[in-house]
């Protein structure tokens, strides 16, 4: 009697176990109809993918082929998809992902001859399509917290990723989370991002404006103005910050040190002019809003100002005489000579500017 119930046990385990593996078989059966159901429905495409992934979780529960590889591999597959092509359950997509992601580690650690590496691979590339959708659904319904939550995820999970550090950047100024902006931008801007110029510009104004971080600020500046010493845009806003602060003297100090040294510069030239005319405009703002009856005071204001035009002069010359193409200095000149007066040069700029345009 033992015997017999003995040789029944075992035969019980052994159908247990074939069972258990037959899951497998079940799994890849499911995941073989999906090209099947992608153009139906939503509703019938998850029917699907959740019946293979019960398959899945009925395999790698058990214990005789908890330690199938394939197993874990299908089952990854199942919930990523499921993470993925969820748009309406946003909690079921986000837990399907986590199954997806142990999955996918539980498989690699299994996997020793490699043979759910393509299996294992397009899980991954479903993982993080369905937190990028999820990135971008969440965007397009100004729900920017959870934007930016998914985008951040996205950049851990693909840390050289640079177009979702400024996604991520973008999310995070419509919140004012002006950390979290200057955090990604300067992250897109070391890994060189295309247009990191602009992105140094957002990063700059940010932190002046918003953060009230001048020294910060100021160290972004250098930092930018090195990375890019043909552009006159990043000297030129640390020569105005100098300004503002009523420091011209350091303005002029850093720009005659750039000068001394590259002399055929006609950014320099020209941002060295504009330190002196932007004194001149600051003179006439003054003057401008003067009571018409202080003659004296107007008078004295105005001879200020002719001294600071004329000092911007030579240097807006300069940089004409290296880059004849330098409109700026094009359209300063033409103011000027026609403060002063002086028809015949306002016309030669004009002409020059004209012929620039066309």
């Amino acid at each position: 009697m033992k015997k017999v119930l003995l040789s029944i046990l075992f035969v019980g385990v052994a159908s247990l176990a074939n069972a258990q593996k037959s899951e497998i078989s079940e799994a890849k059966k499911a995941w073989n109809l999906l090209g099947i159901t992608s153009g139906k429905n939503l509703t019938e495409h998850l029917k699907v993918l959740n019946g293979g992934l019960a398959h899945a979780d009925l395999a790698v529960s058990n214990e005789k082929s908890k330690d199938i590889a394939e197993g874990w591999g299908y089952r990854a597959l199942f919930a990523s998809r499921i993470a993925l092509v969820d748009s309406v359950d946003l909690k079921n997509a986000k837990a399907k992902q986590i199954i997806a992601e142990e999955s996918i580690a539980k498989a690699k650690e299994l996997d020793k001859k490699g043979s759910e590496k393509e299996n294992l691979e397009q899980a991954k590339v479903n993982v993080e399509n369905a937190v990028r959708n999820r990135a971008i659904y969440a965007y397009k319904k100004k729900d920017f917290a959870t934007a930016l939550e998914a985008f951040n995820e996205i950049t851990t999970k693909n840390p050289n990723d640079t177009s979702m550090y400024v996604n991520a950047g973008v999310t995070a100024k419509e919140i004012q989370n002006y950390p979290e902006v200057i955090r990604n931008f300067k992250k897109a801007i070391e890994l060189n991002y295309p247009d990191s110029k602009v992105l140094y510009s957002e990063v700059i104004n940010i932190t002046f404006d918003k953060l009230k971080d001048t020294t910060s600020g100021l160290a972004l500046l250098r930092d930018a103005a090195a990375k890019y010493p043909d552009d006159s845009y990043f000297i030129g806003l640390e020569t105005d910050l100098y300004i503002k602060k009523g420091d011209i003297a350091k303005s002029q100090e850093m720009l005659t040190k750039l000068i001394a040294k590259d002399p055929k510069n006609a950014i320099y030239q020209y941002l060295m002019g504009d330190t002196y005319y932007k004194q001149a405009l600051a003179i006439q703002t003054q003057r401008n809003a003067l009571d018409v009856k202080k003659t004296k005071e107007f008078n004295e204001l105005g001879v200020k100002m002719t001294k600071f035009i004329d000092l911007s002069v030579p240097y807006y010359k300069a940089a004409l005489e290296i880059d004849p193409k330098n409109l700026n200095a094009l359209e300063n000149l033409k103011i000027i000579y026609l403060f002063k007066d002086d028809k015949v040069n306002y016309e030669l700029m004009n002409k020059r500017l004209e012929a620039l345009k066309k």
